[in-house]
């Protein structure tokens, strides 16, 4: 991802994390802001402990932590 898209992939999980305490509340919040500010189809995963396999469009993928919580965001065409 282009580092203002990092930052706001950030941005948009810490407003969600503050707002929701369920992980799936808090993907389901990410993935709807990045589908309405940037297209779609974005898929998010929140969670402590997790694998993942993932097909995704180039600088389209993210992996990150807040505080416990792991986050893997990317987009798919």
């Amino acid at each position: 991802m282009s580092e203002d898209m990092q930052q706001e992939a950030v941005e948009v999980a810490q407003e969600a994390m503050d707002k929701y305490n369920i992980e799936k509340e808090i993907a389901h919040h990410i993935k709807k802001e990045f589908d309405a500010r940037k297209g779609a189809t974005w898929h998010c995963i929140v969670g402590r402990n997790f694998g993942s396999f993932v097909t995704h469009e180039t600088k389209h993928f993210i992996y990150f932590y807040l505080g416990h919580c792991a986050i893997l965001l990317f987009k798919t065409q």
